[in-house]
């Protein structure tokens, strides 16, 4: 391989180190791993090569090159490999494999088709990142992100889906009666039909200070993060949604202290999260809170968030910022083939159908998806339903494709 991997230093909590170590594993890849809660040169050795930021897993490789929260693909580029598909033509083709691509790939195997999921990142999708998941139908006692990702992707295994993570797609458009899809290797698949479910991702404030510290007081996912912050005087978290309330939750466990911070009058979590929140003295929620920026020390890390309340300026301290403030759709590669809502979202029909004929979509890409799993996973049912009756009619007007 061009450039064999060596280390790779994390820790055994880090969700991206798992998905790194486990794409390595996959790959037969050889390598060390340096836990760096552990082994404090370790540590040391990954602040200086971020700057002085704490940002793992840090992967590196004999020729000295090392790479930094790496995405599968980018691994296998500097491996040298060539990630591609066993055939060039499936009857399906699923983009993304969270929750909802993951499902619609059981659901189309088990009809006997044959079935094709690709992923840029991890197969799982955030869900496989998310400490726990509580709310979830029929794991009373919960069950960590982890575990059920590996669970969905046991079972599309067990129904002969073939599974590529690590493999980007650049292209889609529409090849006769099939639809085509293009990797950034330039090679291309074929299929009767096409289900994105290529998820979403974290938005940011786009304030000042904002880039230069994240992953150096400002982080994104306190699953991935939260534990480097134990012992910590306050922590902020910016956001007033379910999901900014349930890290805030999680992030209690680490600090004496959590800071709220939400833009408008009321926090929009869940009334039995508002609950959870007033009843611990660990909390405090500022609401109409417009956040102007970032502030660091002189080592470079987080030191502040600038904000302002009732047109006062003021400074809130503390050792992390975690933003939730929604999120924003994988559909960068889709711009100017399928159409896109203002925000970016996919612009499905009610059959889950896009501007593009046999190409469907399902999960947080779509817009109105209300990004949760158990959605996701019925969407991902619902969508495969959906093809298959597309591909009954394809049939008809096409019968010798």
């Amino acid at each position: 391989m061009a450039g064999q991997v060596v280390r790779v230093l994390g820790a055994n909590w880090c969700p991206d180190c798992k998905r790194a170590k486990q794409f390595l594993a996959e790959l037969r890849v050889p390598y060390e791993f340096i836990d760096i809660e552990q082994n404090l040169e370790a540590r040391e050795e990954v602040l200086a090569k971020n700057n002085g930021k704490l940002i793992i897993p840090v992967v590196e490789f004999t020729d000295g090159q090392i790479l930094v929260e790496p995405a599968n693909s980018e691994i296998a580029a500097l491996l040298g490999l060539e990630i591609s598909a066993t055939k060039s033509f499936y009857d399906v083709i699923i983009v993304g494999g969270g929750p909802a691509g993951l499902t619609s790939s059981i659901y189309s195997a088990r009809e006997g088709l044959e079935v094709l999921v690709v992923d840029r990142g991890a197969l799982g999708g955030q869900a496989g990142s998310t400490e726990r998941v509580d709310n979830y139908p029929g794991f009373p006692d919960g069950i960590t992100g982890a575990e059920l990702a590996e669970k969905y992707i046991a079972h599309a295994r067990r129904y002969g889906v073939e599974l590529i993570s690590g493999l980007s797609i650049e292209k889609i458009r529409r090849s006769g009666h099939h639809v085509e899809i293009e990797s950034d290797q330039g090679r291309t698949y074929q299929a009767h039909a096409v289900v994105l479910a290529t998820g979403s991702r974290y938005r940011r404030l786009e304030v000042k200070g904002e880039d230069d510290l994240i992953g150096a007081g400002i982080h994104f996912c306190a699953t991935c993060d939260g534990p480097f912050y134990k012992g910590a005087k306050n922590l902020i978290v910016v956001g007033g949604g379910n999901s900014a309330v349930e890290e805030g939750l999680f992030l209690s466990q680490f600090a004496d202290h959590i800071t709220i911070l939400q833009n408008g009058p009321t926090l929009t979590a869940s009334k039995l999260l508002q609950d959870r929140v007033s009843a611990d003295s660990k909390f405090t929620v500022l609401t109409d809170v417009a956040v102007k920026g970032f502030v660091a020390n002189e080592g470079g890390r987080f030191a502040a968030v600038e904000v302002e309340i009732g047109g006062e300026a003021q400074s809130i301290e503390g050792e992390g910022t975690f933003i939730f403030i929604g999120l924003t759709p994988n559909t960068a590669f889709l711009e100017g083939q399928i159409a896109l809502t203002d925000r970016g979202f996919i612009d499905s029909s009610p059959t889950l159908e896009t501007s593009m004929e046999g190409v469907f979509s399902a999960g947080d890409v779509r817009n109105g998806s209300t990004k949760q799993i158990a959605s996701a996973v019925g969407e991902g049912a619902a969508v495969a339903i959906m093809v298959r009756g597309y591909l009954e009619r394809l049939k008809e007007v096409a019968p010798h494709h």
